[in-house]
Parts: C-alpha cells; structure tokens; sequence
C-alpha cells in the first residue's frame, strides 16, 4: 500500500514554462505590477520573487502539504545572500497570508554555502529542502546543518554512472548506484538519529520506487505513481530503522575541509551538482529576459 502525500515545488525551469501559459498572465501582470512599485534597479528582481511566491501560493490553495520555493541558483555559494533571499521570500508568503513556516519548504542547493545558510533558517523556524543532492557527503552535511529534507536525485545518479560504463539497460536495482545512494544516506540518518527527512526524487522506473519502499518519503512522477497503483500484490518494505542500526556505518565528523575533499573525490556528485546549478542558472536568465520585456 502506499500513502499519498503532497509535496509540490517551484523550480526556474517551471515557473519559465509556466510564465509563457495564457493562462497564468493573471500571476505575472500582478508580479510585474508589484515589481514597478521599486526602483529601476530593482525591479526585475523583485517581479521575479513575487512571480515564484505568487506560483507558490496558488498551488498552496490546491494542495492540503507544502510548497518548496527555490533560491536563484546563481546565490548557490553565497551563504549571506541565500538567507536574505529566503527571508524576502517568506515575507512576501507571510503578505499573501500563507505562513512560510508552515506551508513553505525554502529550496537551497547541496554547496557548503547552502548547508550553512540552512543552518541559519532552520533556527529561525523556515524549514528547508536541500535539492541537487547526489553525494552521501551532502547528506551528512545537510543533517548536521538540522535540514528538514533532503531530496537526493535518484535518477540522475543512475544516468551518470549509466553513460560511463556505456550501459544500454539500467541496472538491477541492487547494483543501482542511485538506489544504492539512498538507501546509504536513510541508514546513516537512522543510526545516528538525524531528523533530516529523505526524500528520493528522480526516479526512472518503478524498480528504483520499489527498491526504496519505507524510505520516509519519495517523490513519484504521475506516470510511475499510475503504474504502480495498477499493479496488485504487495510492496515489501525495504528500508527500517531496524536494519539501519545493524549496519556498520561509521559516523563522520563532518567540517568545510572534509565536505570539500569528499566531493572533490566524488566525480559524479561535482559534475552533477554543477550542472543542476548551471540548468537553473540558465532558465533564470531566460525567465528574467520576459520579466524584462514586460517592464518596459
């Protein structure tokens, strides 16, 4: 049986394509109005906050669980920025009376700067989701810092590793370093006590979804989530905190010097990771040259 949750989430690829939907104009004529309320300066950034919170607070109406609200990726390794960023956000939620420490997940990437600006807002009562995650290195990193999830990216691992070896099948979901990831990072958090909620995401085939069965929660596309609702029979739970403690990880004392090193030493996790933050980065770009367009 599986239980359905609603976590919904606005990213700069989305709300890029979404801006461009006849009929969402209503969200991006308001946001353009409040933006021309500032300085020239700083109008095209703030239009675009109030786009991604207006977008966040029109799903909030449809879903009963949170929203994740991205941070421009191109603040991925300021640290102060980040927080400043999260903040205006949560005010602007807090305008449209939608309390963000309720209702909003404040989306950071998986850099050192990240973890320590996460740190910052979760003592502030705004909880976050650390995304472009691939590394277990970024997942003790996010514990330590009291993130509320992690969502590492199940997927995308498994295509990384898939390429190098010039595989043409994906592999059985034991020997899937995706997989394999995840459930390393859910034993550590249970062993060692971590609150820090593990949120598989990318998912390429319902092998992977069944292979993570009990994990605390997963994030399913609709064409997977319909495949498995079709099936009969039942899902074996795979991951426990039972089984996490009988494992022999050992526990990391994590710092800024030893989170850079393991990264440095985890090709797929750099390249992955540098890659989501340039992906973003571009559609932020993209979606700033519309707001502009409208400015004027």
């Amino acid at each position: 049986m599986f239980v359905i949750a609603v976590l919904a989430t606005t990213n700069p690829s989305l709300i890029y394509k979404a801006v461009q939907m006849p009929k969402y104009s209503h969200l991006v004529d308001d946001a353009v109005k409040y933006g021309k309320g500032f300085p020239p300066a700083e109008q095209c950034e703030k239009t675009m906050d109030k786009i991604c919170v207006n977008f966040g607070v029109e799903i909030s109406k449809i879903v009963e669980g949170v929203v994740s609200t991205e941070v421009d990726a191109r603040l991925s390794f300021d640290t102060q920025a980040t927080i400043k960023k999260a903040r205006e956000l949560c005010a602007l939620y807090t305008a449209a009376g939608v309390d963000p420490k309720k209702r909003v997940l404040i989306k950071i990437a998986s850099t050192w700067e990240g973890f320590e600006a996460a740190k910052v807002l979760e003592k502030e009562g705004f909880r976050t989701n650390l995304t472009l995650l691939f590394s277990f290195a970024q997942a003790v990193a996010a514990a330590e810092a009291g993130c509320f999830l992690i969502s590492p990216f199940v997927g995308r691992i498994t295509d990384w590793y898939k390429k190098q070896e010039a595989a043409t099948e994906f592999p059985p979901v034991d020997q899937d370093k995706g997989v394999l990831s995840v459930r390393t990072i859910y034993n550590y958090y249970k062993k060692f006590g971590y609150k820090t909620v593990v949120m598989g995401a990318s998912f390429r085939h319902v092998g992977q979804v069944k292979a993570l069965a009990g994990c605390d929660r997963l994030t399913i596309g609709p064409n997977l989530l319909d495949e498995l609702l079709a099936k009969n029979g039942d899902v074996p739970q795979i991951l426990n905190d039972k089984d996490a403690q009988a494992t022999d990880l050992e526990k990391i004392a994590m710092d800024e010097k030893t989170f850079r090193w393991m990264m440095n030493d985890d090709a797929m996790a750099t390249e992955k990771l540098a890659e989501g933050i340039r992906g973003f980065a571009k559609d932020i770009v993209l979606l700033e040259g519309i707001i502009k367009a409208k400015l004027k």
